[in-house]
């Protein structure tokens, strides 16, 4: 059989120049340094500024390098090991949670959102906003939708705003028996306000987790949970949960 159209193109220059350049950060360069500027880098590896550049871009979609503001382009840590799904199901804030609370509003959430909860268009609900961190870096930033009638006895009175409310939403929510999980997994682009608590510049991409908890018969809260694409694998276990493992095998030396 001939070669298909496909098979006949060459690789293209900057894929190449990839290669060249992960392996040079392997045997040259260490964790958090910074690259030199891309003339050198392009006069070093005899290519134009615009193949280095896609060369780059290519790196920091893999993890391997990360543009930090006001710092430059720097060799990136090891992807960090972090529990998305366990054998357990649980509540948030249940013990052993690993995310922060941050903050908790009142507002209708986004249209998706109030379909999944069942909840007209303009029914205001609890936004509980969390955090997660890992080896001092930011990873993934969350926002959990409660409607009022999953959490009937929160107290405005004993929280009246901030993490205290925050944390009084999810102690009031692991009141109702957890029924079941169900979650979905999507690749994203960071948006504004992702960008800023993630480090990351805008339109990074990002790991979109979402999460139903289902209580009563019905969603009694939907999870949407940003993780940082460049710092975290997703793995599928036989189970079908969702987890993120440490990779030990890939380091900068």
């Amino acid at each position: 059989m001939g070669t298909t159209q496909l098979e006949s193109v060459p690789e293209p220059k900057y894929w190449h120049l990839k290669t060249v350049l992960s392996e040079a950060l392997d045997s040259e360069f260490t964790v958090g340094e910074i690259l030199p500027n891309e003339r050198d880098l392009a006069a070093r590896f005899g290519v134009a500024r615009a193949t280095l550049r896609q060369a780059l871009e290519q790196l920091e979609l893999e993890g391997r390098l990360q543009r930090r503001r006001g710092v430059g382009t720097t060799v990136a840590p090891p992807r960090v090991g972090v529990a998305v799904g366990t054998g357990q199901q649980v509540w948030p804030g249940a013990a052993g949670d690993a995310w922060q609370a941050a903050d908790c509003v009142v507002a209708a959430p986004p249209a998706q959102v109030a379909g999944v909860l069942e909840t007209a268009a303009d029914e205001v609900v609890h936004t509980v906003r969390r955090s997660r961190m890992t080896h001092g870096q930011p990873v993934a930033a969350e926002l959990l939708y409660v409607p009022a009638s999953s959490v009937p006895a929160l107290s405005a009175i004993d929280a009246p705003s901030g993490a205290a409310r925050a944390r009084a939403v999810l102690r009031e929510l692991q009141r109702l028996e957890l029924e079941g999980q169900a979650r979905s997994v999507e690749l994203g682009s960071a948006r504004a306000d992702d960008a800023r608590e993630l480090d990351r510049l805008p339109g990074a991409p990002v790991l979109l987790v979402t999460t139903r908890f289902l209580a009563g018969g019905r969603t009694a809260a939907v999870s949407v949970a940003t993780y940082r694409a460049d710092t975290c694998r997703l793995t599928f276990g036989d189970s079908g949960d969702v987890e993120i493992h440490h990779d030990p095998e890939r380091r900068a030396s």
